[in-house]
């Protein structure tokens, strides 16, 4: 079994004590990792604090090359890193490629934006004097990624942060590390100078506890639940840390009845079963017209049960285990919650196979309001479903949460679609598209799910500060 140091200062470093890797689809322990405690976090800060005059004196275009340069590590090994990442998140294969692809695409994305950290001047208002605005990085960064999309959430992270001119110390989550070495030796590959880039791995609470206290880490980057997320604010408080959060979500989706049927049902399919549901953007709510609500509940039934469930590995899998067990008994006893309240169930409901955290894809319908998982993160394949009669109606209860992440409508009046896209409360909205997130577009939440946004031109911006030089007799 393979024990993979961690990636700290340009050096490969082993340590005693080590965390084990678990395969989803087996239950079994393949890899472990190195591991740091709290001191170990605090001198990987400073050996980023020592490597930032270096990196934040090269020009944007120079930044960019070195980006560019891990992009093309990356796709030189994309199947190789793709593998890994099924086999320790249980994501389909084809799912873990397209998350490879998609990382690719926010480094190259990245590189570009690298040269465009404009400033401006600002006409004077009083003679003699000259208004400059600059941007300039921010300093060293703690990024904290999750397991549900380990290695595009790191690099969401890291690689506009790069770009910046900052340098990043990133902890990825212990269920799913390994991809993220994985791209650590590419970035070593690269060429990147060492401690511009540093990967550890350990307790959360002491990693989170060093970054929050450290004067050296001057950005945190996190994206997780929303409790975690408070209680990160809660101790940035005490340093005044800026912070990016990306957190939960309880996104609705609506289908109205001029909809497209076909494209409501893939639309929707993709955005509750991508990743089996375990995705912060996934629908978690999906509100269907009375008039068409029968119909829809048959075509959604009749696709899903098409998709092929199984380990991530295998030829065709489209729905892959749950991160683990206990991911898995929520979902049963929110299921089980679901028909308590009066749900209908219609496919699914149960574990599948005899090893592994599979749960066959559900669909409840005649979900009523009172009901668990109207109201919390189902982070599982479950869709939960239920009937609206009017515009107004649904709209309400779309909005009647405090998360506001993302939400998606399917509609073929494009008067309906601006009005449905303008009253939605979420960060990101889908009309007739399930999949909506993208390298070049902001992305990030309103209400308690989150602060700030990634990607986009946006992305980088979080990573700058804003300088004004006022220069005086200049007459």
């Amino acid at each position: 079994m393979k024990t993979y140091p961690l990636y700290l200062n340009g050096e490969w470093v082993t340590s005693e004590e080590t965390i084990d890797v678990v395969d989803p689809a087996t239950g079994e322990t393949f890899a472990r990792v190195a591991t740091v405690n709290r001191e170990g976090t605090k001198k990987a800060l400073a050996d980023a604090h020592a490597a930032l005059p270096g990196w934040r004196a090269l020009t944007g275009m120079q930044r960019g090359d070195y980006l560019l340069a891990i992009a093309a590590e990356v796709r030189q090994r994309a199947d190789e890193i793709a593998t890994i990442m099924t086999r320790e998140n249980g994501k389909p294969l084809a799912e873990s490629k397209a998350e490879v692809n998609g990382t690719i695409d926010h480094l190259r994305w990245f590189a570009e934006e690298a040269r465009r950290a404009y400033g401006r001047i600002i006409p004077n208002q009083a003679p003699g004097k000259r208004h400059l605005v600059l941007k300039q990085p921010v300093g060293v960064v703690g990024a904290i990624s999750p397991w549900n999309f380990p290695l595009i959430l790191s690099v969401r992270k890291a690689a506009p942060a790069l770009a910046a001119g900052c340098t990043v110390v990133l902890k990825p989550a212990s269920a799913t590390p390994l991809c993220n070495l994985l791209f650590a030796e590419c970035v070593a590959a690269a060429g990147v100078p060492a401690g511009v880039f540093q990967v550890v791995l350990g307790k959360a609470s002491q990693i989170a506890a060093e970054m929050l206290e450290n004067p050296i880490c001057r950005k945190i980057s996190f994206t997780g639940s929303t409790p975690v997320g408070k209680r990160l604010i809660e101790g940035a408080a005490q340093t005044c840390t800026k912070l990016s959060l990306e957190l939960g979500g309880n996104a609705p989706v609506i289908v109205f009845a001029n909809a497209d049927m076909e494209t409501a049902v893939n639309g929707t399919l993709a955005a509750k079963f991508r990743n089996t549901g375990q995705s912060c953007i996934a629908a978690n709510r999906i509100y269907v017209e009375r008039p068409i609500y029968e119909q829809f509940l048959t075509a959604f039934a009749d696709k899903l049960k098409q998709q092929k469930i199984g380990p991530g590995l295998k030829d065709g899998v489209e729905i892959g285990a749950m991160i683990d067990e206990e991911a898995l008994q929520d979902a049963l006893e929110l299921i089980e919650d679901t028909v308590a309240h009066g749900g209908r169930l219609i496919c699914g409901g149960e574990r599948w196979g005899e090893q592994g955290s599979f749960l066959t894809p559900t669909i409840l319908a005649d979900v009523p309001d009172g009901a668990g998982c109207m109201h919390e993160e189902i982070f599982a394949p479950i869709a939960a479903v239920t009937p609206f009669d009017s515009e107004e109606e649904v709209l309400a209860k779309a909005n009647d949460t405090e998360y506001g992440l993302a939400a998606y409508a399917f509609t073929d009046n494009l008067q309906q679609a601006w009005r449905v896209a303008e009253a939605l409360e979420a960060g990101t909205v889908g009309i007739n598209d399930g999949v909506p997130s993208t390298s070049i577009a902001p992305f990030g939440g309103f209400k308690e799910s989150g602060w700030g946004r990634e990607l986009g031109i946006e992305g980088m911006e979080a990573f700058l500060e804003t300088k004004h030089v006022s220069l005086g007799n200049m007459g």
